[in-house]
């Protein structure tokens, strides 16, 4: 029976040793699972945060996109506006030019464009191009200018005069068309500016 007795307690010592090693296991198993998930917990959330933030950032950028394309869209349209505007005051402008009167102050321009084209070339000694509206007008301030002489050839343009040295070294476009080529970058830049849209 002894015998029995401390086969009954070894086996006993042996339960509660290996349930004691089973509950450390375990316990040891509890712990470390926890710290991982506790890990992991941060990690997650640190990934969330990292999402949330590059989701922010690419919002950011996406509407940064669509204002900048609305508001060069809006520029655009502005500047379109602008140019069709400037461009409707021109052909007004020059419909005005073609049909007036070629008396009185237009004889006067016509004067002040022949002044500044023979100071430009440095003669007076020139043949003078005009349409064909004009040629009576030229001929009339002609005979201020010694040694200049009027073409019977004329040219296609609204107004104005081109002048060429006798020698033929020298030309100068005064014409209004010309002189509206030169001005009009200036003056479209200039109105554009009113607006504030630039050029």
């Amino acid at each position: 029976m002894a015998s029995d007795s401390a086969l009954e307690r070894t086996i006993d010592k042996i339960l509660n040793q290996t349930e004691s090693n089973i509950q450390s296991s375990l316990d040891s198993a509890l712990t470390e699972s926890k710290q991982k998930l506790d890990n992991s917990v941060k990690v997650l959330e640190q990934e969330y945060d990292q999402i949330i933030s590059d989701g922010k950032k690419e919002a950011d950028k996406i509407e940064k996109q669509i204002t900048g394309s609305a508001d060069l869209e809006a520029r655009n349209k502005q500047l379109t506006t602008v140019e069709e505007s400037i461009d409707k005051v021109f052909s007004k402008a020059l419909e005005e030019i073609s049909n007036a009167d070629r008396s009185g102050d237009y004889t006067n321009l016509i004067k002040s464009l022949l002044d500044e084209s023979t100071r430009i070339l440095g003669t007076t000694q020139i043949i003078v191009f005009t349409n064909s509206k004009d040629q009576g007008v030229v001929q009339s301030i002609l005979s201020q200018y010694p040694g200049a002489e009027l073409s019977s050839e004329t040219i296609d343009c609204l107004g104005g005069v081109k002048i060429k040295s006798k020698d033929g070294s020298m030309t100068f476009d005064n014409t209004i068309d010309a002189k509206i080529k030169r001005l009009k970058p200036l003056i479209r830049k200039e109105i554009a500016t009113q607006f504030g849209v630039g050029s």
